[in-house]
């Protein structure tokens, strides 16, 4: 199957925003090993570390078929730019402001990256023609649903706060446009997704950091929480195998009985998760096997914006490219927590 994937992505021109993201620095790496040529693009913002997304980009240079360009998609000018010279054929727009807390704080943040943003995004496939857009949507979008597994058919009418809905408008917007001019359009609601080169805002990283460093750790809803955590290189395993096969209008959509996955419109929405829970207490453990310590917790209850579970079906995913995620939590801990200690020359 990888054989597949690697015949149909070589030497295609692909927009990657947030090219210096977690995500976004991974697939651009694996796009290029492929033989494509990656346009990247990113405002390199200060919401974390730059010097490690400074990081990510230095690799990323290395190849010969990387082209880059500091822009903030929230800049339409910039937008217009980059996509009336690149000559995009494949659009894939991880740039976005991360974060459900952050949200809480910050909330024109969101409206200026991830909405803005997104309609320049979508302005320029109308005015450029892309063959497909991937966009990254959010489990979070799922809000205040209780049924597990969350399945793209369940109803997303309930965020529990601004950055779900953000992503959710993101799925809305796509499909007006897939509608009004045929734009084919994916969306991926991702879960939980941790790897190397993770964001340092992210639970797994904080955790590390800490552990290491003998501080306490804000264990929330006293660690009774359930994540369906997903490794980046399943992640974007997904994410290339997606590229090429474009969706198409769904003939039979019923307009009485709606389905919110699919539609008469080239438009679709998939899950990326593991397809399995794993408790918020059993993951700290697994990092305090890896670094041999124990971490000190401070157990508290739920945050405002949280769910207390998220599982994912998949079912859809698989259906369309035979794959979905299966990194084991432990393989997955493990490899951050190498790459962890190699990266702040860390000895234990």
């Amino acid at each position: 199957m990888y054989f597949w994937v690697k015949f149909v992505l070589v030497n295609n021109r692909i927009l990657v925003t947030g090219a210096a993201g977690f995500i976004g620095f991974h697939l651009s790496e694996r796009l290029l090993k492929e033989g494509n040529q990656v346009i990247g693009a990113d405002n390199i913002n200060d919401y974390y570390d730059v010097q490690l997304k400074n990081a990510r980009l230095k690799i990323l240079k290395v190849y010969p078929n990387f082209t880059f360009q500091r822009l903030d998609i929230s800049d339409k000018s910039q937008v217009d730019d980059l996509f009336y010279s690149a000559g995009i054929e494949y659009a894939v727009n991880l740039a976005a402001q991360a974060g459900v807390r952050h949200s809480i704080e910050h909330p024109y943040t969101y409206l200026h990256s991830n909405i803005q943003g997104f309609l320049n995004i979508l302005e320029c496939c109308r005015n450029n023609p892309v063959k497909h857009l991937i966009y990254a949507s959010s489990s979070s979008v799922y809000g205040g649903n209780q049924k597990m597994p969350f399945s793209t058919s369940d109803n997303v009418d309930h965020p529990l706060a601004l950055y779900a809905a953000s992503k959710r408008s993101n799925e809305l917007m796509a499909h007006a446009y897939s509608n009004l001019y045929n734009i084919p359009t994916t969306g991926l609601r991702f879960f939980s997704a941790y790897g190397p080169y993770g964001r340092p805002d992210m639970a797994l990283f904080i955790f590390t950091k800490s552990i290491l460093e003998g501080t306490p750790i804000n264990v929330f809803n006293y660690g009774k929480m359930k994540r369906d955590f997903t490794f980046v290189d399943d992640l974007v395993e997904c994410i290339v195998r997606l590229i090429p096969k474009i969706p198409q209008s769904n003939k039979d959509w019923d307009r009485i009985q709606l389905d919110p996955a699919t539609s008469f419109a080239p438009y679709r929405i998939l899950n990326v998760g593991n397809s399995s829970t794993v408790e918020l207490v059993r993951y700290i453990e697994i990092i305090e096997e890896k670094l041999g310590k124990k971490a000190i917790k401070n157990l508290m209850p739920m945050q405002d914006g949280d769910v207390p579970d998220a599982l994912a079906d998949v079912q859809d995913l698989l259906n369309e490219i035979d794959f979905k995620p299966s990194t084991p939590i432990e393989a997955g801990v493990g490899k951050f927590i190498d790459w962890y200690l190699d990266y702040y020359k860390v000895k234990l």
